[in-house]
């Protein structure tokens, strides 16, 4: 099995690209459904997820050309595109869920098993079916699928979703730009990734207004046309690395990244003694000696990311001084903690909140990543911790960082992986 092995005491030094987001990436290649003929992706992140997507849309019919060197996809969706997506795939990934709502207007049906995914707790999918009622569909689950069916197609509608659900606003966006009439879309997700699949789901023809807002007006259209579009930079990468030259104390230029996507994120860092300067084509992060303890919670965007509530924690583990850290979105987060406490990390969860006193130093030792952020933050303590760190579970990493090894070790960083052997196992050639 693969380990991501890290010496600490690395000062992360240099700069870095930015990728396309895999958060808005997945969805848009959903969307592509939407417009039989050859829809092409630019910025592509070279990632598992991007790959498992890919052969989901296969399964669906569609020829799918994934060139991760050039970091692009082309997806040709023929006229007639099948509606089951397989529990063998849909598992492996929540963001395949992402397929329910382009499935439904095109064909009028679709079956998509339950999703699985990261380990972070509960996401139900009550919203995406509530919604899609609103719109005329019939929607039930049975034997592990979610079965939706709009024989006569769907009609546009008032749609107030009880939560800002970033998946529901996702499927409900896509589902009703080809609806008969107007749907009103009350209290939506904001993030730059909804903003991105509105733009180019305009360019394909949908009429939407109120982008980037909390109110989407949505007035169908009976056809789309395939298009070329260039994915939004993933703010969650650059806010890891932003947070991994923070508590390294390091000085990374973190191209692509967009200061205006990451407010919240960049007044925490700033607050820790941290620098951010803006760039012509991104940001560059300086770290202090140590950075000084704050507070974080997590909320929908604007907010603090949930994801990106990890590395505020490693932060907080090396800082001077203590932090509340409140986890708002997301009940599991928190199976991070016990791993961050085995490289001696000074942490007390309450309910939704964990204490941490910040110490000057961690201690390496082996670890286990329970979901993508989860991984990629154990490698960003590992890099502050004595000795050597292992962290295993890197399959996770591999869903959503692309490079993520070689982009560290560019840095300054002494990392590698490696294949060990699992306890009381020979390792297989």
């Amino acid at each position: 099995m693969d380990v991501i092995r890290v010496t600490g005491g690395a000062r992360l030094e240099g700069e870095v690209l930015v990728p396309g987001a895999k958060n808005s990436a997945l969805k848009l290649m959903a969307a592509a459904l939407l417009a039989p003929g050859e829809t092409t992706l630019l910025d592509v992140p070279d990632i598992l997820d991007v790959a498992i997507m890919a052969e989901l849309l296969r399964r669906l019919g569609c020829r799918v050309d994934h060139a991760p060197a050039g970091r692009h996809v082309t997806i040709d969706v023929p006229e007639q595109v099948g509606h089951r997506a397989d529990y063998e795939l849909v598992r492996a990934m929540r963001a395949s869920i992402s397929v329910l709502g382009p499935l439904l207007a095109r064909v009028g049906e679709a079956d998509v098993a339950l999703p699985g995914g990261d380990a972070i707790g509960s996401r139900g999918l009550d919203l995406h079916a509530e919604g899609l009622r609103h719109l005329g569909a019939e929607v039930e689950v049975e034997h592990g699928y979610l079965l939706a069916r709009a024989p006569r197609g769907l009609t546009g509608a008032p749609v107030a979703l009880a939560f800002p659900s970033v998946g529901a606003t996702e499927n409900l966006l896509m589902a009703a730009v080809l609806a008969r009439g107007t749907t009103v879309l009350e209290n939506v997700a904001r993030e730059p990734e909804i903003v991105d699949l509105t733009r180019m789901l305009t360019a394909m023809g949908a009429r939407i207004e109120g982008e980037g807002s909390s109110s989407l007006v949505v007035h169908g259209v009976p056809r789309l046309h395939p298009v070329e579009h260039r994915v939004v930079p993933d703010r969650i990468v650059a806010g890891t690395w932003a947070y991994a030259a923070a508590v390294t104390g390091g000085d990374v230029h973190v191209r692509g990244g967009r200061p205006e996507h990451l407010v919240m994120v960049v007044d925490k860092l700033l607050a820790a003694g941290v620098d951010v300067v803006p760039t012509s084509d991104g940001m560059r992060v300086l770290g202090p000696a140590r950075p000084r303890a704050v507070d974080v919670a997590t909320l929908p965007y604007p907010g603090f990311p949930t994801d990106l509530q990890p590395f505020a924690l490693v932060l907080g583990a090396v800082a001077d001084g203590s932090a509340v850290i409140t986890e708002n979105l997301f009940e599991s987060r928190f199976r991070f903690v016990p791993e961050i406490a085995r490289l001696g990390a000074d942490v007390r969860v309450e309910g939704h909140h964990v204490l941490v006193r910040g110490r000057a130093a961690l201690s390496g030792a082996p670890v286990q990543a329970s979901d993508i952020r989860a991984g990629a933050a154990l490698v960003v303590a590992g890099l502050v911790a004595e000795g050597v760190t292992e962290v295993g579970g890197v399959q996770h990493v591999d869903r959503g960082y692309d490079a993520f090894v070689p982009q560290l070790q560019a840095l300054g960083a002494a990392v590698e992986r490696v294949d060990v052997a699992a306890p009381g196992l020979p390792v297989q050639g």
